[in-house]
């Protein structure tokens, strides 16, 4: 049985890190210093990274929270999909995970 008490603290260590890290992001991208083209372009080229990084913590986010309400609700360890539980392994690796690992894979998408 899944000690929600204790995942929702792992998930609300893992929002904090998303936060630093998206302020972080966002710091580098609003720095922007004239400097020559070739220079220029290695900024560029960096910001589409961060700006990827930026999306994709975003998305984990989005996910975070939407096991938050499950845990708020009293859903969460529980598939969407069939109504089993998830299993432990399964949420130890991907918290945020609302399917279990037989519906995941026969969904097109993980969440």
């Amino acid at each position: 049985m899944t000690d929600t008490a204790q995942r929702k603290r792992q998930i609300e260590a893992r929002l904090q890190e998303l936060g630093v890290r998206l302020q972080r992001i966002e710091d580098v991208l609003d720095d922007t210093e004239l400097s020559d083209l070739e220079d220029q372009t290695i900024e560029w080229e960096d910001d589409e990274v961060q700006a990827g990084i930026g999306r994709a913590s975003l998305r984990e986010a989005r996910f975070l929270t939407g096991a938050l309400k499950r845990i708020a609700n009293g859903t969460y360890g529980t598939c969407m999909s069939c109504g089993e539980q998830i299993a432990e392994e399964r949420l130890d690796l991907i918290p945020y995970a609302n399917l279990c690992r037989h519906c995941a894979g026969a969904s097109p998408s993980e969440t």
